[in-house]
């Protein structure tokens, strides 16, 4: 009898040992995942003297449930149009081109295109309806530019309008602004006489 009274201590000792190693192991893992996030690492400084990338900032955003390719353009001063069929330009970049729902995960309605720094001139910022497939018409955008003039520095909206596309192929101006060299508004510059982009062609 005591032989069998020895056995199940052993194998109490066991069970027990392995509890304790499996518990111990779980909570070093859980500390090696929480561990970055309780000390990120923090940006490395940038090198002397090189220039902040100051950006301009154009977003589009229709709504979700609409099944419509709406097209951003945009123009910088001196430089090209840049939209779906020509999306980097020497100033901008589109760095999204949304189809609707084609092909789209995200279910959002959204197009976004950032300058590489800051050029003093005027900003033309177009609209353009390219295909509707939701039979919903008008189709409202809303346009917003904003401005970050330097790393560190928060983006800073500059002008918004909403604007409301009635048919496929009409593009429209939302705005044009100008800027100074430092991402300053120039006041009275902002107006939406139009300047079609969409058909113009690079130089």
């Amino acid at each position: 009898m005591r032989g069998f009274e020895a056995d199940d201590e052993a194998d109490g000792a066991i069970v027990f040992r392995d509890l304790i190693t499996l518990a111990l192991a779980g909570f070093v893992a859980c500390v090696i995942l929480i561990l970055p996030h309780i000390n990120p690492a923090k940006a490395k400084p940038r090198p002397e003297g090189t220039e902040p990338p100051g950006n301009v900032v154009v977003e589009i955003r229709w709504p979700d449930p609409v099944d419509a390719d709406v097209d951003l353009w945009v123009m910088g001063p001196g430089d090209v149009p840049v939209g779906y069929s020509n999306k980097g330009g020497r100033l901008f970049n589109l760095l999204r081109d949304d189809l609707g729902h084609r092909g789209d995960v995200s279910g959002l309605n959204y197009e976004v295109a950032y300058s590489r720094g800051i050029v003093a001139g005027e900003y033309v910022v177009n609209v353009h309806l390219y295909r509707d497939q939701s039979g919903k018409l008008p189709v409202p955008v809303t346009v917003v530019a904003s401005v970050k003039p330097s790393v560190g520095e928060s983006a800073r909206q500059i002008v918004a309008t909403t604007i409301e596309l009635g048919r496929e192929g009409e593009e429209r101006t939302a705005f044009r602004f100008k800027l100074d060299a430092a991402g300053g508004l120039l006041p009275g510059s902002v107006h939406d006489l139009a300047m079609p982009l969409r058909a113009r062609r690079p130089s």
